[in-house]
């Protein structure tokens, strides 16, 4: 049935830099992916200053959204050669978020898929940040 919830590892890498400098994370995470008509759905839960923030990444061929809500909230939209506008909301205030995605590319297979996204974001107004994402999910070992 397309809409079981199929358990997944994910490792997610980012990469932001502007004239100061540059910041790479990367983190894994244990997560569930339903795969709908025409997206697949990953659901994940990671600690952020000690609360709980929970991740709901929606992956179609064209297109992507990263919705984050608990210690933080957002909903941020990525969309080839488009601006989108959300509100980051975090545990010192909320401030106005601008991302203009520049590459996307999103490859599926039967056991999971990768997702990489070039994009700018400003934030307030602010000089704007270069970021990269590279969010990778494939199906846990069954043990056997």
């Amino acid at each position: 049935m397309k809409s079981d919830k199929i358990p997944v590892l994910i490792r997610l890498e980012t990469v932001i830099s502007d004239d100061n400098g540059e910041e790479r994370n990367s983190s894994s995470h244990t997560g569930m992916l339903r795969r709908v008509e025409h997206a697949d759905v990953i659901t994940y839960e990671e600690e952020y200053e000690g609360s709980m923030i929970r991740n709901l990444v929606t992956v179609k061929s064209a297109s992507a959204s990263i919705k984050r809500s608990g210690a933080v909230g957002m909903h941020q939209s990525f969309k080839p050669d488009g601006i989108t506008e959300n509100v980051y909301q975090h545990p010192h205030g909320s401030l106005h978020m601008e991302t203009r995605t520049e590459r996307f590319f999103h490859g599926k297979g039967p056991e999971g898929g990768k997702l990489e996204i070039a994009y700018t974001v400003r934030l307030n107004g602010q000089e704007e940040r270069n970021h990269q994402l590279m969010f990778e999910y494939e199906k846990e070992a069954d043990g056997e």
